[in-house]
């Protein structure tokens, strides 16, 4: 989609979240709407209906009612006012009255648009002709969302839709969307057994059931192997530590919104760790470092914690308590280049084994605007962001430019993912950080024997964090894992319960060869036995009965429903090769 395309999709929305506004206002007397900006595939608008409740079974309403309006609309009428007109205006919605004042603050000019019969506090751009180029439009889904963004404020309902230029677009965009929610990794974990969330235990804490924890182990065992390779060294660290080490690593004051509050102890006051880099950077300090130790990579799958707003959390997407696939690597400014290449080569190698195609990366930059959310060291930024810009120009990658995207302390690679659902989500994350080395006091021994504090840190997360991975994988593979990494990569059942023995047998020999096997010997039908461990995706089934046994010859079903016949031997050496080369 070009740039003219993508404009006239967001005027087309944007015009829709108005239509929205019109029709439940009318529906709702007395309802006030508060913002409705266009989104990637859609839009939204927030409301505040007061004591009244509405849900998803109102849309049909709302939708026929939208329909009625818009064929009267024209061109949008706009205008300019004063804050005092405004405010007039405007004068029972107290929403628009806070984007008033704050608009005068800042100087800007207020701007309103009316197509017909419904004035609007607007500044976004709209459609020419809403009666004929708005046709194709469809309601989602209610949500809850706190007036801007800030828990303290009222929880307002937000209403999600989407509409496109052309029905054809529209229709595949809804079947889109059905699929997504056949692959939803909230819905697959729990009848997969992967993983549970518990109320008495709190949102966005994961429970890892015992088959998501195969899943999560087998990625964190591949991990290590890679590293290994790659020249990376483990460790591990604690979950809590001292206010000290995060003023000194700028997480108090840039980070603390999303730190768990303080925990006062005897010895002083103890954080959550929200990240491992000042952990890692300790271990760096212990004992002068040598030139020939660099780069030094130090690795850890390291459980961090988020105090994210509990309206935010999404399954694994989303969560409090988080594993990630972390490393720090400790460089000079020569080796900057090298290491970074080297970390973005693992990555491919990962993304290959999982299958893994439709991604592109991002350059993400700071805004020097933004004092509060970044360290004020321009020419620093300047310096890290040509140092990344240059390496994907070296590599002749595809890439885009994001401003304001950037960590508190350097610039970023992001390598952004399109979904299977439709999602954009960021998969792997490459930072550059020039302010460790001050705060820290970061140095080694040069060749001369002097001390050197040009020490940078690429801090590095090729496989996210487990939560969001798995259910990544989850949706990107519908719950049917490849082989290697299968809870459950074949069950056996039995015909009768004189083809147990034979298929205990088997199991043991399947397991000496670690093939991960259950068995099901349960008194049911052969045909509900083989449906509940196809609703499992289970790779393989096994039936066992009186000709297998005779015949020495095992019927192996498929997850595709394709049924082949092998001996034994045949068989573990078949699955043996998938599970040793990640097929």
């Amino acid at each position: 989609m070009d740039k003219n395309q993508k404009e006239y999709l967001d005027n087309l929305r944007h015009t829709c979240a108005h239509l929205l506004a019109k029709a439940v206002k009318d529906l709702w007397p007395g309802t006030h709407n508060a913002i409705g900006p266009s989104i990637e595939d859609g839009f939204y608008q927030d409301f505040d209906f007061g004591t009244a409740k509405i849900s998803e079974e109102d849309f049909p309403k709302i939708e026929k009612r939208m329909r009625q309006i818009v064929q009267n609309w024209k061109d949008f009428k706009f205008g300019e006012v004063t804050i005092a007109e405004a405010k007039k205006l405007f004068k029972d919605n107290p929403y628009k009255l806070e984007l008033i004042e704050e608009f005068a603050k800042d100087g800007k000019k207020l701007s309103t648009n009316n197509p017909g019969d419904f004035l609007d506090l607007c500044k976004m751009g709209h459609i020419e002709n809403p009666s004929k180029e708005l046709q194709h439009f469809k309601l989602l889904k209610v949500a809850g969302a706190y007036w801007r963004g800030n828990e303290k404020n009222k929880m307002l309902t937000r209403i999600y839709g989407t509409a496109f230029a052309r029905k054809e677009e529209l229709e595949q965009h809804l079947k889109m969307l059905e699929e997504a929610k056949k692959r939803d990794h909230k819905i697959l974990g729990e009848q997969l057994d992967l993983f549970m969330i518990s109320d008495k235990i709190g949102k966005g804490l994961p429970l890892w059931l015992p088959k998501g924890e195969i899943i999560k182990k087998e990625i964190e065992n591949f991990a290590i192997e890679t590293e290994k390779k790659y020249g990376y060294i483990r460790v591990s660290t604690p979950h809590i530590a001292k206010e000290e080490l995060f003023i000194t690593s700028g997480h108090l004051p840039h980070y603390k919104e999303s730190m768990y509050p303080p925990m006062k102890m005897d010895d002083g006051t103890y954080y959550l760790k929200a990240m491992n880099c000042p952990l890692h950077h300790i271990i760096y300090k212990r004992g002068m470092r040598s030139y020939r130790e660099l780069p030094l990579r130090i690795a850890e799958y390291g459980t961090v914690y988020r105090n994210e707003l509990s309206g935010t959390l999404a399954g694994l997407l989303r969560v409090r308590m988080l594993t990630m696939n972390d490393a720090h690597i400790y460089c000079t400014k020569e080796q900057i280049g090298e290491e970074i290449e080297s970390v973005i080569k693992m990555i491919k190698e990962y993304y290959k084994v999982f299958g893994f195609e439709n991604y592109y990366m991002r350059l993400s930059l700071w805004d020097s605007t933004n004092k509060e959310k970044y360290i004020d060291e321009p020419k620093n930024w300047e310096y890290a962001e040509g140092e990344l810009r240059k390496i994907l120009k070296k590599l002749k990658v595809e890439f885009v430019e994001a401003k304001n995207e950037a960590a508190f302390y350097g610039p970023k690679i992001d390598i952004q993912f399109k979904t299977v659902t439709g999602r954009e989500e960021t998969m792997s994350t490459v930072q550059l950080d020039f302010a460790a080395k001050k705060r820290f006091e970061l140095e080694y021994s040069d060749k001369e024997g002097k001390q050197n504090n040009e020490v940078f840190v690429i801090h590095r997360a090729p496989l996210s964090t487990h939560e969001r991975f798995v259910a990544f994988l989850i949706e990107h593979h519908a719950g049917k894992f490849p082989v290697w990494l299968a809870p459950t990569q074949v069950s056996i059942i039995t015909v009768a319960d004189r083809h147990i023995d034979y298929a205990k047998k088997l199991k043991q020999s399947l397991e000496e060869n670690n093939v991960r096997t259950e068995l099901d010997d349960r008194a049911e039908s052969i045909g509900k036995k083989v449906r509940d461990h196809q609703q499992m995706k289970v790779p393989y089934i096994i039936t066992i009965g009186d000709k297998e046994i005779e015949s020495n010859i095992l019927a192996i079903r498929t997850r595709d429903n394709k049924v082949q016949n092998l001996k034994k031997e045949e068989f573990i050496k078949q699955i043996s090769k998938e599970i040793k080369e990640k097929l």
